[in-house]
């Protein structure tokens, strides 16, 4: 990854400088249910106006088809003046009169919030026209998002070619993690791959036999894998039109030295539901009338052991159903490993994911590992190897 501009390396005192927050919380009812966006940009925000910057905040909500007040930015303004203890105006547009207007109104250190970049077509357009009317508000630009990184728009990509630019805090963090777990990492280096299906993986399967020593495949995508090898599933979730595929994938990972890992035994039942009867048998037994819903206790202590032999983690997806009880005993456990191999400073563990930060707060384990991305589609894609528009920009100055 080529090296990028932080707060470090401009002045910002006096300058007007865009910051491209993700403010895309989950709301419900007008409240917003999770702030975990809102409170991590806030760092690089708050520090930008102790510096005496004038701060203007931008950002998307939603996929509005034109102005839409149930996506407007108005109720954020107040969660972020919480969380950055300092006031927050808000403008009703992002560009022309009424973002002109609350600009010019800034003192050094005051922060305003510019409304949904979405409501105008020119944001996922990136059109040229728009972004630079974007950049007429602004000296500098930083980009604090890592999570829309993916996306090349107005406010992510274009913005960056137009004014100065610079990572803040949280993009900085996010950068530097998936630099130390992927691109120069302490090995060797175990991946984790889980979730439902193997169709939305596999681009990150096939990147990933490259890059690390041990991929660990979990979660309802690792029968298919077991239906390849020859093991009954039962009634398991499985893709059986991507069985020949996964055959591929084993043999390229012999191929590249890298050892796939698969549940040698399972917890199964008869039906997905809280508590409900279940048993642990070999992978190579499971009663066609049965699924397997979670990996055994062998598979833990396997993976646990060989886990501590491994120098740097990448997490993304759940090994089993656990947003079901018990059949979350196999994500926890290794959530819970990884931890205390982290604490005791055995392991550099990066997380991602949006089912992978919910294990990992079920672990109540979320703050100890090196880095958790909440960046979704952007972490995907990184770990698929895709390069990120919104991180490019920054790189090619």
């Amino acid at each position: 990854m080529a090296s990028f501009k932080t707060l470090d390396d401009i002045e910002v005192a006096n300058k007007r400088v865009l910051v491209r927050a993700d403010l895309n919380v989950p709301m419900q009812d007008g409240r917003i249910t999770d702030a975990t966006r809102v409170e991590r940009v806030a760092s690089t925000i708050a520090e930008l106006a102790d510096k005496k910057a004038r701060v203007v905040v931008l950002s998307h909500f939603g996929r509005p088809k034109g102005r839409d007040e149930k996506l407007s930015l108005r109720p954020l303004a107040a969660a972020l003046a919480s969380a950055t203890g300092r006031k927050v105006a808000f403008a009703n547009d992002c560009i022309g009169r009424a973002a002109e207007e609350a600009v010019a109104a800034l003192e050094p250190g005051d922060i305003v919030l510019l409304e949904n970049t979405r409501f105008h077509a020119g944001e996922e357009a990136n059109d040229a026209g728009f972004a630079r009317a974007l950049a007429a508000l602004g000296d500098i630009y930083v980009n604090d998002a890592f999570s829309a990184a993916h996306r090349a728009h107005a406010s992510t990509e274009g913005l960056a070619h137009l004014l100065p630019s610079a990572a803040g805090r949280l993009m900085q963090a996010e950068l530097e993690a998936l630099v130390r777990a992927l691109e120069k990492p302490a090995r060797p280096v175990m991946a984790i791959v889980g979730g439902a299906k193997v169709s939305t993986k596999l681009a990150v399967l096939e990147h990933l036999i490259e890059k690390v020593e041990v991929l660990v495949i979990g979660g309802a995508m690792a029968n298919t894998f077991l239906l390849a090898l020859g093991a009954s599933v039962g009634k398991s979730l499985v893709e059986r039109d991507l069985v020949a595929k996964a055959r591929d994938v084993l043999v390229a990972a012999e191929r590249a030295g890298c050892e796939i890992a698969l549940p040698s035994d399972a917890v199964i039942a008869a039906k997905l539901e809280a508590n409900a009867p279940h048993e642990v048998v070999p992978v190579t037994a499971v009663p066609d009338d049965r699924m397997i819903l979670d990996v055994g206790p062998a598979s833990v202590a396997a993976l646990e052991s060989r886990l501590a032999d491994c120098r740097t983690l990448v997490w993304n997806g759940p090994l089993g159903a656990f947003e079901t009880k018990p059949f979350d005993a196999a994500t926890l456990a290794i959530a819970r490993a990884a931890a205390e191999l982290t604490r005791a400073g055995r392991l550099v563990s990066v997380a991602g994911g949006g089912d992978t930060v919910a294990a990992l707060v079920a672990a109540g384990v979320e703050d100890d590992l090196t880095y958790v991305s909440t960046a979704g589609g952007a972490f995907l894609e990184w770990l698929e190897g895709q390069e990120l528009p919104g991180v490019a920009a920054l790189t090619a100055k």
